[in-house]
């Protein structure tokens, strides 16, 4: 492909001269390590490395061109100076690889709790209905049936545009966060549908604001196809500012909610039973959710709202939710061999802990135990919020550490212990290695008694612990196998 195609609607700072248009382009990266000959490399700005420092590097290994933001840089190959590299290599990736969102159906899931879970009863939901359907998201990329690692909840932009290519599915669901709006992750997608689940307090460290952190979830509306459609949560405040806003730009929303003048009209929640009233334009739907909890009510409504939208009938919708079996770390249960219950679940905000808390508090427990931690140079202006939260609902909990990342161990513990001596209560204690965190509290357990880990979900430790597990769901069976020669038996 000639260069001058490649930079089709690039923003760059001077115009491309008519020799170097024509530079045939093999590939493009991102990564010295990976051009060959004849490949673009776009030079990004990162957090801890610069792409421009390693653009000899991508020379060397064969780059016939470069792109960048770096101002008079004489090199041995064509150098197009840009003014932002993130936007540029987001669009850049767009003309390579055809737009290929353009082809399929593309569905994005933002908010600031439920993207797993929504995306993963979506996939299960078109899935069931005959549609093949690829997933881009926190726990794991799934394309053509093909599972493949997932490193952030939104890759880069690259990364995007190379999976939308090499998907032969005729869905594809994407989580997308703020950070991967914020940082044109996103960049050059069209969307055919995109969801609004919530917004709560998260993410202030980086976005600074909450008005901030909403117009951010808010730019990836501006990308929706003509014909799109925003499935959008107004029950809460910024999903209802959200849908008016649309509405005025004449964009086609469908609204779900609890009040009568919603698309989706939710009504008579049975939380203990998992089941709600959807109400169509008087037309009036029983649906269950295939896990407990109201916050996973709502994750179901959206999805079903979603999936209608998509074309798929009720009764193919009602059929699937019987089937799906959960997603791994959300609400994921364990029974224990003392009679105790065991939940691992991904909450670390204090309205997905309320949400989480008062679900295991709705099955009316012996004793509600909550382990959770913080993470380590991540808002800590939410940690009073999450341990008063804790304190309200459960009977006693354990405060342990999160991932560190650059915090050490020492500072951590003693967060940990102010926190606790200023909002806490007589109900906890503090214990830093997190395996021993969760040992304690299945020690402390008996029958009828639940145990609530949050904070990490399916994630793996990044430290390690003293039991040498790998995860809490791991912690967990290790400790109940060890002192009572069982296995944990999985609830479906």
């Amino acid at each position: 492909m000639r260069l001058k195609d490649i930079l089709h609607q690039v923003d760059t700072v001077n115009s491309v001269p008519p020799d170097t248009a024509k530079t045939l382009i093999n590939g493009i990266t991102d990564r010295s390590s990976e051009a060959e000959a004849g490949f673009l490399f776009v030079a990004v700005k990162g957090f801890s490395e610069d792409g421009h420092d390693y653009i000899q590097s991508a020379i060397d290994h064969g780059a016939g061109a470069v792109v960048g933001e770096r101002e008079d840089l004489v090199l041995s190959v064509p150098y197009i100076q840009v003014q932002n590299s993130r936007k540029a290599l987001g669009l850049i990736a767009k003309n390579f690889y055809g737009n290929p969102s353009r082809h399929k159906t593309v569905i994005g899931v933002t908010g600031t709790n439920g993207k797993t879970t929504t995306s993963f009863l979506l996939k299960h939901l078109f899935e069931s209905s005959g549609m093949s359907c690829a997933l881009i998201g926190t726990i794991q990329h799934v394309v053509n049936g093909e599972v493949i690692p997932s490193g952030n909840t939104t890759p880069n932009a690259l990364a995007i545009h190379r999976l939308l290519a090499k998907s032969q599915d005729a869905v594809v669901v994407m989580e997308v966060s703020s950070h991967g709006i914020d940082q044109y992750r996103i960049e050059g997608i069209e969307f055919d549908c995109c969801l609004f689940t919530n917004l709560h307090r998260e993410h202030l460290d980086y976005h600074g604001t909450m008005e901030e952190y909403f117009l951010k979830k808010a730019a990836l509306f501006r990308q929706l196809k003509d014909d799109g459609t925003a499935v959008l949560n107004t029950d809460n405040c910024w999903g209802e500012r959200l849908a008016a806003d649309l509405k005025q730009k004449g964009k086609t929303v469908v609204t779900v909610g609890s009040s009568t003048g919603n698309d989706i009209f939710l009504k008579d929640f049975q939380v203990k039973d998992s089941r709600m009233t959807v109400d169509e334009q008087s037309v009036k739907t029983s649906v269950p959710s295939p896990m407990i909890g109201i916050h996973n009510l709502y994750n179901t409504a959206m999805a079903y709202a979603t999936a209608k939208q998509a074309g798929v009938s009720t009764q193919q919708i009602l059929d699937a939710l019987l089937t799906f079996k959960g997603v791994s770390g959300r609400f994921e249960m364990l029974k224990m061999p003392n009679g105790a219950t065991a939940v691992i679940d991904y909450a670390h905000t204090a309205d997905a802990l309320h949400y989480c808390l008062s679900t295991a508090k709705s099955q009316s427990p012996y004793k509600l135990i909550h382990v959770f931690g913080f993470r380590g140079d991540r808002d800590p202006s939410k940690r009073p919020d999450m341990l008063q939260v804790s304190t309200k609902i459960s009977d006693c909990y354990v405060l342990t550490f999160d991932d560190l990342n650059s915090v050490s161990p020492a500072d951590m513990t003693e967060a940990l212990k102010h926190l606790n001596n200023s909002y806490g209560n007589k109900k906890g204690v503090v214990i830093p290695d997190r395996s021993l965190a969760i040992q304690h509290a299945i020690e402390i357990s008996g029958e009828g008694d639940w145990i609530v880990i949050t904070g990490k979900g399916n994630e793996l430790y990044k430290q390690q612990v003293q039991l040498r597990t790998v995860s809490d769901k791991d912690t967990v069976q290790f400790i109940a196998e060890k002192q009572n020669n069982w296995n944990t038996k999985e609830l479906n």
